[in-house]
């Protein structure tokens, strides 16, 4: 059996990073021995399920050094002395020529509290998001003389710089992302390509069974087609794009627009619907707990993630929501942006469009809101498709043998895909 892994997050718990809160539960019933470091607290109203069911003991570092500079300063004295010290210093220093910021100071702060406090029973890090956590992850690893790892997603992809990410890729055991274009990236950044996997997050069916055939039919029974969306209000998840398109549609047949999602554009957006007279058609639920986005997907006509690049070059990977989606035989129509196509092949298993482009996202709606056989459809073989190449323990299983853990299933179907 492995030694106890420490695993570095950014936050603990976050509704929106429900993916990594299922691969610790899902590791944990493998046999991994697991704690969670938190380099801040929770700020979410609520948690998932899953959260609840993870047994892993949580510490949360010095989230501000200020407020906490005894601890700091303890944990300073205690490093000092370590063999790894130095080396973690220079490495420090080195970085914070190249990211002269508070945040660079913070890292190694943290990282000073999870050396000194990290139990001596550790035998790996595994941080999750390349930028900060792998920051703290390294430093705290050269400190102790461990074996580090990391789970890299999408923003810590795509808005670290190239150094930090090279520098990295050079100094850890290995590393997993969640999507070939991630993938290719950081391959083609690391001094060992194979230093680089691939593992798509993969669904809980259990927890994400398909709908009761009873109730399935009743979508759009009540009268107005109902289009759903779940994500945060930024920049990258190109909400007024969709609000543009929403606006853009015929009267009739009738739609309602219902939003699952906290994030700092959410007021803007209300406005910018109003201003496109549309606020009336539309229902906002604000962040909401794994359980009622399910019960939304169950009783939705159609998901829509108009996703695009932000200007700081900030995009999704492959959100886990098309996936949750698809599991309910709910018709997901989104932009053909970062690894999107990975999941959905356009016209057999859902709708893609360019993104940027309001219009052919109003044209896509459209279709879909006008041709409720084409929903039922497109539907269907996305949740075939899921079910056969996005399974959870599947997709989890070259992680776990990185971990040292036995393999359960033949591995992932999507992972030999290309297309």
């Amino acid at each position: 059996m492995p030694l106890p892994v420490a695993f570095v997050l950014k936050g603990y718990p976050r509704l929106s990073e429900t993916f990594i809160a299922q691969e610790i539960r899902a590791l944990e019933r493998r046999g991994l021995d697991i704690r969670i470091v938190s380099l801040r607290h929770p700020t979410d109203p609520a948690n998932h399920p899953v959260h609840r069911e993870i047994v892993a003991p949580v510490d949360y570092l010095p989230e501000y050094l200020g407020d906490d500079w005894r601890r700091v300063l303890r944990a300073w004295r205690k490093t000092r002395r370590l063999p790894g010290y130095p080396a973690a210093r220079a490495l420090w220093l080195r970085d914070l020529r190249r990211d002269p910021t508070r945040n660079r100071l913070r890292r190694f702060g943290q990282a000073l509290a999870l050396a000194a406090e990290l139990p001596a029973e550790i035998g790996r890090l595994h941080a999750h998001f390349l930028h900060t956590p792998a920051s703290v992850a390294r430093y705290a690893a050269t400190m102790r003389g461990l074996p580090w790892s990391c789970s890299a997603h999408a923003k810590d992809i795509w808005t670290t710089p190239a150094w930090d990410k090279a520098e990295k890729l050079a100094d850890l055991d290995w590393l997993v992302t969640c999507t070939a274009v991630g993938r290719d990236h950081l391959a083609a950044l690391a001094p060992d390509p194979a230093r680089v996997m691939l593992a798509y997050h993969g669904l809980d069916l259990e927890r994400f069974a398909p709908p009761d055939p009873a109730t399935d039919g009743a979508r759009s029974a009540a009268g107005a087609v109902t289009i759903l969306s779940v994500g945060r209000a930024v920049e990258k998840k190109g909400y007024e794009d969709l609000l543009d398109a929403l606006a853009a549609l015929p009267a009739e047949p009738a739609w309602r627009f219902v939003h699952i999602g906290g994030g700092e554009r959410l007021d803007a957006l209300k406005a910018r619907a109003a201003g496109l007279g549309i606020d009336n058609r539309i229902e906002w639920l604000g962040a909401q707990p794994q359980e009622a986005v399910l019960a939304q997907c169950r009783t939705a006509d159609l998901f829509v993630l108009a996703s695009r690049i932000a200007a700081n070059g900030d995009r999704d990977g492959l959100p886990n929501v098309l996936v949750e989606a698809q599991s309910q035989g709910l018709v997901c129509i989104a932009t053909k942006v970062s690894a999107i196509p990975e999941l959905i092949r356009d016209g057999e298993t859902g709708l893609l469009v360019p993104a940027g482009e309001p219009q052919a996202l109003a044209e896509g709606l459209a279709r879909l809101i006008a041709q409720p056989d084409l929903r039922a459809r497109l539907g269907a073989a996305g949740r075939d498709r899921v079910t056969n190449a996005f399974s959870l323990e599947a997709c989890l299983d070259p992680i776990a043998a990185r971990f040292g853990l036995d393999r359960r299933e033949e591995p992932c179907a999507s992972l030999s895909t290309r297309r």
